[in-house]
């Protein structure tokens, strides 16, 4: 059979084939951040569509931190038990689970949280936010860390660090947005720092045996962000540190057309896995297992990037949001492309607050029911 379906091991955890659900934000937590059933059911949705590897949410680490409204949180203790019954049901049905650690820094909208909104930098543009004194790095380093150690508690097979598309950690990384003059500024040694510390602190908390990864940006595709080159020797060091995975994207809120969540139709397989040729470098660079999204739409793209060694996991977020059976489809011999339209649409409805699907496929049906859309 073709390797895309290899059974695996990444620090223990055992995975059936080599596809993984990216995080999203799914927008069908409780308004506190707790784990809903609607989230439950998602998450046994993409189990029966055997990936892999699920990828769940970008869960905020402390209050300040949430990024949108119907966020998953892992704040609090209290939030424990409800995802405890989302891990149990996963491990229940066959599945493998892991959850996205995130705080968003200054794209923490105060309106939503109540709270100061503080980046790496002061900003006096929009989004503005006030610097981060040390005593704020200490704090959130230590949210990272007992994160980890609520996800642990939770039955969570590992934890990610999202350290990507424009958030906190990225921030930090990006020298487009980090402007300080003190260790954590500067060189990208500095810059790296709070990332590091938080990978120390999580492993002070899980242990040496629990599969810890990193999201990181093969770029931030910004005038003076974070480049190919300086990705190389975040992985270098993330590598060092003794990260078990790093998953690949690209890209913030302010790259334009670069943006993490790229719109319009892919019209060819050329044109797809944005970041293939940066994939390849890290690949060049360090050993550690590499995890590749971005616009991957074809079963054919997604043999080549395995079988060239290219990366050793596909990772997909819009394709499953329209077809969670998407990766049975293609073990079954159906190898048609991904029916995704990567139109974004599927914003729609959680903007809306009904939580994530896809809105282009409810257009459709309600018009082949004659009933408008």
């Amino acid at each position: 059979m073709n390797r895309l379906f290899d059974t695996t091991v990444i620090k223990g955890l055992e995975l059936r084939n080599r596809f993984v659900r990216s995080a999203t934000w799914e927008g069908l937590a409780s308004e506190e951040g707790r784990c809903t059933d609607r989230l439950k059911k998602l998450m046994l949705e993409l189990v029966r569509g055997e990936v892999g590897l699920i990828i769940s949410s970008h869960a905020f680490v402390s209050k300040e931190g949430q990024a949108g409204p119907w966020q998953l949180g892992i704040y609090s203790d209290h939030l424990i038990s409800g995802l405890k019954e989302m891990t149990d049901s996963v491990h229940k049905t066959g599945g493998k689970i892991i959850l996205q650690l995130a705080h968003a820094g200054f794209r923490s909208p105060a309106e939503l949280t109540g709270m100061e909104v503080m980046g790496p930098s002061a900003r006096e543009v929009e989004p503005c936010c006030r610097e981060m004194t040390a005593s704020d790095i200490g704090m959130v380093t230590e949210a990272f860390a007992n994160g980890a150690r609520r996800a642990q508690l939770s039955g969570f097979d590992g934890i990610q660090i999202h350290a990507a598309h424009g958030y906190l950690l990225s921030q930090f990384l990006s020298p487009a947005y980090n402007k300080r003059e003190d260790e954590y500024g500067g060189p990208l040694g500095n810059r790296v720092r709070i990332l590091l510390e938080v990978l120390r602190g999580i492993r002070s908390q899980v242990g040496s045996g629990y599969p810890v990864m990193a999201k990181i940006n093969s770029q931030d595709f910004l005038p003076d962000g974070l480049s190919e080159d300086e990705m190389l020797q975040v992985a270098v060091l993330l590598e060092e540190a003794g990260i078990d995975a790093v998953e690949l994207s690209g890209g913030t809120g302010d790259s334009g057309k670069f943006v993490p969540v790229r719109l319009g139709k892919i019209g060819s397989e050329e044109k797809e896995a944005y970041y293939r040729e940066s994939a390849k470098n890290f690949k060049k660079t360090v050993h550690t297992p590499l995890m590749l999204v971005g616009g991957i739409r074809s079963y054919s793209v997604a043999s080549h990037i395995i079988e060239k060694g290219i990366a050793d996991y596909i990772s997909l977020s819009r394709p499953l949001i329209r077809e969670p059976d998407l990766i049975r489809r293609w073990k079954s011999g159906d190898s048609r492309k991904a029916e995704c339209l990567s139109d974004n649409l599927c914003f729609r409805p959680i903007r809306a607050g009904k939580g994530m699907y896809c809105y282009a496929e409810e257009v459709i049906r309600k018009r082949r029911l004659g009933a408008g859309d």
